[in-house]
């Protein structure tokens, strides 16, 4: 609860309940399923991690694209394809 309170209630003027619920879905879904944990004894995420990149060239050209959610309030970071 008090991550929801800090990351997303604490930023954001709620308008009326269906903008209030339209929220927390969204925050919901960031926090399960795209947000990074540190789970017990160091558990991974389920979904596999992606290989190292070692290459200098290859870290100096990164494209990393930023999705937002909630006008910005949270982001998400993928490398792009």
């Amino acid at each position: 609860m008090q991550t929801c309170r800090r990351d997303l209630l604490d930023r954001t003027l709620i308008w009326n309940q269906r903008h209030l619920l339209h929220g927390l879905r969204e925050f919901e879904t960031f926090y399960n399923q795209r947000r990074p944990h540190q789970g017990i004894a160091n558990a991974r995420p389920p979904t596999p991690l992606p290989l190292p990149i070692s290459e200098p060239d290859e870290i100096a050209h990164l494209n990393v694209r930023r999705i937002q959610r909630l006008g910005g309030t949270l982001n998400e970071y993928e490398h792009a394809a």
